[in-house]
């Protein structure tokens, strides 16, 4: 393999996948314990030395991308490609950038060698595959001997990519270099090179893993203070009952225990980092908005809900006639069947400040799983 040493390798996934139509991102597919955009890298990475690797990411994700590999750097993605690819020049300090989509998952060694072999001729190496289907332009058919299909990665003089990116908007980096006037040359693609846009293009790429199978879980627990003459709101439903919660949102104990449990089993750290008390944004919050944000994240980075059990300690209100209205509830806050979820009550015999009447306190567990694309084959 040629050296790579003075080459900056940018993966770009940042992008929300609304095309791919499943509810997790592409870039967190998983491959066995691996989210795909990991996998991507470590596979770059083991077949050239780059000076350094830069992950351009979704900017509410980034947190949570460093934890899988603090030794990267890491950018928050823009509006459009070329806005992430700008982002992602600002860590760059090498005469030469490698960039690759992480919808094209599979490297072929093969062409990336051809990519590094080729590195002085031009401005921009690209690689490219012929058209092999009939190709009509406009209602009118065209020589496809003339026509080439771009693939990524990219390699490019970091100092021209800079330039060229100013320009004007274009779709890859190839045809901003070209329309700055600088020399591209088009080398051979790799079929294996094939771009994951649709679900169907899952069965085409033969580098694919399927997710590991095991549970990940984690527990929730919080606690509120009464009220006096606030309304109490307790498992998404409305509590007769003279006082409610002192907090910064609408206090929904249960609902708040339920997200850190969430977000523990997703190793995201927990509510308050989320949603800080001290942000005005959450005041007198809908905790049941906060609760369908965060499964949303969830969802988008390839996890899928298994099921969840909450335990509530409360002296007053009774809660009995409740349960079940809160399990519906919360059943739907998460997309779940209500066999999945489990809503308890109990008291605490009279002891602690939850005997005293002062507050609630409620215990949740979550169990999630790995998002297993192989079923969308």
């Amino acid at each position: 393999m040629e050296t790579a040493t003075d080459i900056t390798l940018v993966l770009l996934a940042a992008g929300s996948s609304t095309r791919f139509g499943l509810p997790a991102k592409k870039q967190w597919l998983y491959q066995g314990r691996e989210p795909l955009w990991l996998r991507v890298a470590e596979n770059f990475e083991a077949a050239a030395p780059f000076a350094r690797i830069v992950i351009v990411g979704a900017p509410d994700e980034l947190a949570y991308m460093r934890l899988f590999a603090p030794e990267y750097r890491y950018v928050p993605g823009g509006s459009s490609r070329q806005a992430s690819l700008r982002n992602a020049l600002t860590e760059v300090e090498t005469p030469w950038v490698l960039v690759n989509d992480i919808a094209r998952c599979c490297l072929d060694p093969a062409l990336l060698e051809r990519l590094l072999t080729h590195k002085n001729e031009a401005a921009c190496i690209v690689p490219a595959l012929p058209a092999v289907d009939t190709v009509y332009y406009r209602n009118t058919p065209v020589d496809r001997g003339e026509i080439r299909l771009i693939q990524t990665p990219q390699l490019s003089r970091s100092a021209v990519l800079r330039r060229a990116l100013e320009k004007g908007d274009f779709t890859d980096e190839s045809s901003a270099i070209h329309a700055l006037g600088e020399k591209v040359v088009l080398i051979e693609g790799s079929p294996r090179a094939h771009k994951l846009t649709t679900p169907e293009d899952l069965a085409r790429l033969e580098c694919l893993e399927a997710p590991a199978s095991e549970p990940l879980v984690g527990m929730g627990l919080d606690t509120h203070a009464f009220e006096a003459g606030k309304a109490m709101i307790l498992g998404g439903i409305s509590i007769d009952s003279p006082f409610g919660f002192k907090a910064h949102s609408d206090g929904d104990v249960a609902v708040h225990a339920l997200i850190d449990a969430l977000l523990g089993a997703a190793g995201m750290g927990d509510i308050g980092e989320h949603f800080p008390d001290n942000d005005p944004r959450w005041k007198g919050a809908d905790s049941m908005r906060l609760l369908e944000a965060v499964v949303s994240r969830i969802r988008g980075c390839g996890l899928t809900l298994r099921n969840v059990d909450l335990s509530i300690l409360a002296e007053t209100p009774r809660l009995s006639p409740y349960k079940e209205q809160m399990r519906t509830r919360l059943a739907a806050g998460l997309g779940l069947p209500a066999s999945r979820v489990n809503v308890k009550a109990t008291t605490s015999e009279k002891m602690g400040f939850v005997g005293r009447k002062e507050g609630i306190t409620v215990h949740a567990v979550a169990t999630l799983g790995y998002f297993n694309w192989k079923e969308h084959l």
